[in-house]
């Protein structure tokens, strides 16, 4: 069986700390970044409203999961927002297809991994990042709110990242909505039956999460949501300068 040829990232080498090299290269590596970010806001920042929606790279096209992010993709558009995505295949792919052939603007901020991750033909605005961290700033910086479908753990990562800027008011008027019941319901069981009756949580903070089981009932979430009509008290007050 051939194995995909793993290649070293940015990212592994920003966080080698035992590279004897570091005082000599982590300045330039510094400046790298920076022109990371410079060149993210200057092709982002003239987007409107957007939305990203995350999920698995491994969904099948022709799969119920891949045709249910196509039309949010699609509908999304109609309703004027971009759709961001990570740029990859599968889920992210899907969401990118349906706001590209709906007319709308899709983006897709791709990410250099250890095995090639490939860029979808689906996107009118596409940039490739080294470093998980800046990217994920553009996911938010740019984002009015995530949709997320089934994924892993790079999705649950972006999930909970997006969880913990709302609980603690670096975000607002943000919803967060996981599409699939029966895919997320176990998880958000696990959330109350533990760290909200171990007061790991505040009550209600898991309330945050939105659980949507078709395209239509997503879009409607997040328009009422960016229209001011959320329901929950942690998306209807601004919190702190980040």
């Amino acid at each position: 069986m051939n194995r995909p040829v793993k290649h070293s990232t940015a990212d592994e080498h920003f966080l080698r700390r035992e590279d004897p090299a570091f005082l000599h290269t982590d300045p330039w590596r510094i400046l790298r970044i920076t022109g990371e970010f410079v060149r993210g806001f200057d092709l982002l920042a003239e987007i409107d409203l957007a939305v990203t929606v995350f999920g698995s790279a491994r969904t099948a096209e022709g799969s119920a999961e891949y045709a249910a992010a196509a039309e949010l993709g699609a509908l999304l558009a109609r309703e004027e927002f971009a759709v961001i995505t990570g740029g990859g295949p599968g889920i992210m792919e899907a969401a990118n297809r349906g706001a590209m052939e709906a007319g709308g603007v899709s983006v897709g901020c791709n990410i250099e991994l250890p095995h090639e991750q490939y860029a979808n033909p689906y996107t009118n605005i596409s940039l490739d990042f080294r470093y998980f961290f800046v990217r994920k700033t553009m996911f938010v910086k740019y984002s009015e709110a995530f949709v997320v479908f089934p994924g892993g753990f790079g999705t649950l990562d972006e999930l909970f990242e997006a969880v913990t800027l709302v609980q603690t008011g670096k975000i607002h008027r943000f919803p967060v909505v996981l599409y699939g019941a029966d895919y997320w319901a176990g998880l958000v069981d696990w959330l109350h039956a533990r760290l909200e009756a171990e007061a790991k949580v505040s009550p209600g903070d898991i309330d945050i999460l939105q659980i949507a089981d078709s395209p239509a009932e997503a879009c409607r979430m997040v328009v009422d949501c960016v229209n001011g009509r959320c329901d929950h008290p942690l998306h209807q007050h601004a919190g702190p300068e980040m």
